[in-house]
């Protein structure tokens, strides 16, 4: 794919968003990173092989990944399988105490989410994809708060698929975004997602003349 092609990609801040449309390769590089650090592609740390492929996966095969430091934790956190890894949980008999001490499954999805940043991340590495998917408006804040806090710590490492206009406006972070298969540092005020949001709360009805205008008949 273009975007993996001579890709060279350093990342100098505790915190990575990357931003993009849908099918720009954001969610493709995750999963190969996260194949590559050892994590199961349905999401989940290196000790969680649950519906893994035999073959493992075939771009995650192909990076070289250097870090100052040997990567022994970590999480690769998917909106749309975190459902799979809750069961997961509950059939090895976990205590959950690396999660809150409460059976994801016994929280909404946004708890569970929370309940995971606030009592799950250490030093490692941390690849999440649209986190934001499972996050009410105001529970992104919270998560903005907290990933602010580990951030400050310094010990953890994150890489963000997202796009949420309000988790890039984390202070300090790096964002990447995808375009024409290349990757170009931004920051978050120059992102459509941040952009358009603004523009569409500025400017509600005259957005809504133009997307509810009558579209002429037939033959007209």
């Amino acid at each position: 794919m273009p975007l993996i092609n001579e890709l060279d990609l350093s990342l100098t801040t505790p915190v990575t968003f990357l931003v993009g449309e849908n099918g720009s390769g954001k969610s493709t590089l995750l999963e190969a990173l996260a194949w590559a650090l050892g994590f199961s592609s349905q999401g989940g740390a290196k000790d969680n092989s649950y519906l893994e492929g035999a073959d493992g996966h075939a771009l995650g095969r192909a990076l070289m990944l250097s870090w100052r430091q040997r990567v022994a934790d970590g999480f690769f956190l998917r909106a749309e399988t975190f459902f799979n890894f809750a069961t997961y949980l509950e059939e090895v008999g976990s205590t959950f105490l690396a999660y809150g001490g409460k059976p994801l499954h016994a929280q909404s999805h946004g708890e569970a989410f929370l309940a995971l940043f606030e009592n799950r991340i250490e030093d490692g590495v941390y690849l999440l994809d649209e986190p934001e998917a499972a996050l009410s408006p105001g529970r992104q804040l919270t998560f903005l708060s907290i990933l602010h806090q580990l951030a400050s710590m310094k010990v953890a490492q994150f890489i963000i698929a997202t796009h949420s206009p309000i988790l890039i406006t984390l202070p300090g972070a790096t964002i990447l975004s995808i375009d024409a298969g290349r990757f170009r540092e931004v920051a978050y005020r120059e992102t459509e997602h941040f952009q358009l949001t603004r523009d569409f709360l500025n400017a509600r009805e005259r957005y809504h003349r133009h997307l509810f205008r009558s579209e002429p008949a037939d033959g007209d």
